[in-house]
């Protein structure tokens, strides 16, 4: 594949990088993206068979500040969850962790208020009822790992496990993540960096090191038109108090995503460091077989059974749309017939899994493909799922594949 250098002017900054002749499309959804939707600042990279195909920068770190250059990284919010299912179904493949076995083989402590009966693969799947934690939490509680998994392990199952999902858009970080310290030998953190992010070669932490702090772009947030006609998840976020919907949106110790303390920290299910970039190459073995480059990740077999649908609803019991989840991973969601649910979508194909971040971030693997995609900004998007910029992307590079049509809620050709 011969890679050509990009360098174009838009009104939003230059943007850098190379691409393959064959995804230009994506190049001038970048291009769009920068000159008509507001994008500030962003990466997007893509690899077929593991090598690069697509890697583009451009815009601001802030607006009307320094560039956005090509090592700038992130926060990637709940993309920092597709690590944390990684990990996990690593550790299955190693036979360290059994998603048939009770959480409570691992972690006794966990079994009370009715989730005695809670398996490895609720947790992952989330239907393990613990979407949030009802106790107020304290002031940058987040930021206290003992203090989550205290909480977490002490909360009133808010149905009966495996019965139901509701997004764990939080909790994912102590319910996942203590497991995995519990099967590992140590904390998420660590063993992300020592067994994915290091042998990879990703710039890319969960509990980031302050000598990476300059190259982070703040997210700038982005508050929705007052006009806009209110979702079902934001009726139940203002009406209900007690709802998973509102706990998971309200209910978080003052959780500044900018702050040092909130990059340092490990959370496993919404603060990880990284660019499209990272999580592009972070997929790019588990889309390739599970091994790339003389690093094995898993076999063929976790491969195959983590990337399909574990749990899925015709209404989520936090996010309140319909979700498809693999074991930790979402799949192609389309909610855009929905009524007052703008930007609550993500539409791949039917053999890709990865995770969206709040905001609009995504990174995938495709094993039909062999194609990893990752993409992070920084201005926030106002819903649920994907909004225009991301979407527009990976539209772009499945029309680049050949593909044909989304209308099923699917890539299809």
């Amino acid at each position: 594949m011969g890679l050509t250098t990009i360098s174009e002017s838009t009104p939003g900054g230059t943007v850098s990088g190379v691409c393959d002749e064959k995804f230009t499309g994506v190049v001038e959804a970048f291009v769009e993206n920068l000159t008509s939707r507001d994008e500030v600042g962003a990466n997007v990279s893509i690899t077929i068979e593991g090598e690069k195909v697509v890697d583009l920068w451009g815009g601001k770190k802030e607006r009307d500040g320094a560039n956005w250059e090509e090592d700038t990284v992130s926060i990637v919010f709940s993309c920092t969850k597709g690590a944390t299912a990684l990990c996990a179904n690593m550790l299955v493949d190693q036979g360290k962790l059994d998603l048939d076995a009770k959480v409570a083989d691992y972690w006794p402590e966990y079994a009370c208020n009715g989730k005695e009966e809670t398996t490895v693969a609720m947790m992952l799947d989330h239907s393990a009822g613990v979407p949030h934690v009802r106790p107020q939490v304290k002031e940058g509680g987040y930021n206290d790992y003992d203090y989550m998994v205290d909480l977490v392990q002490n909360e009133e199952a808010f149905w009966v496990p495996g019965t139901r999902n509701g997004y764990h858009g939080v909790t994912f970080a102590w319910t996942v993540g203590e497991l995995v310290h519990r099967a590992a030998g140590k904390r998420l953190g660590q063993y992300f960096a020592d067994e994915v992010a290091g042998p990879l070669g990703l710039d890319f932490w969960i509990g980031t090191p302050e000598s990476v702090e300059p190259r982070i772009a703040d997210m700038i947030p982005t508050l929705p038109d007052a006009d806009a006609p209110l979702s079902k998840f934001t009726q139940a976020v203002m009406s209900d108090p007690t709802s998973p919907s509102s706990l998971f949106l309200l209910n978080g110790g003052g959780f500044n995503f900018n702050s040092r303390e909130a990059h340092a920290a490990e959370i496993g299910s919404a603060n990880g460091i990284t660019n499209g970039r990272g999580l592009a190459g972070m997929y790019a073995p588990l889309a390739n077989g599970g091994e790339l480059n003389g690093v094995k990740l898993m076999g063929p077999d976790t491969l195959a059974r983590m990337g399909r649908i574990s749990m899925g609803t015709h209404e989520d019991a936090t996010l309140l749309i319909a979700s498809r989840f693999a074991l930790g991973f979402m799949k192609s969601m389309d909610n855009r017939a929905l009524k007052d649910t703008p930007d609550s979508s993500a539409i791949l194909s039917e053999s890709a899994f990865g995770h969206v971040g709040m905001g609009g971030s995504i990174g995938f693997a495709d094993p039909e493909n062999a194609m990893s995609f990752g993409y992070n900004m920084n201005r926030m998007g106002v819903g649920i799922l994907l909004n225009d910029r991301g979407q527009s992307l990976i539209d772009a590079a499945y029309k680049s594949l050949g593909y044909r049509s989304n209308a099923s809620g699917c890539w299809t050709r």
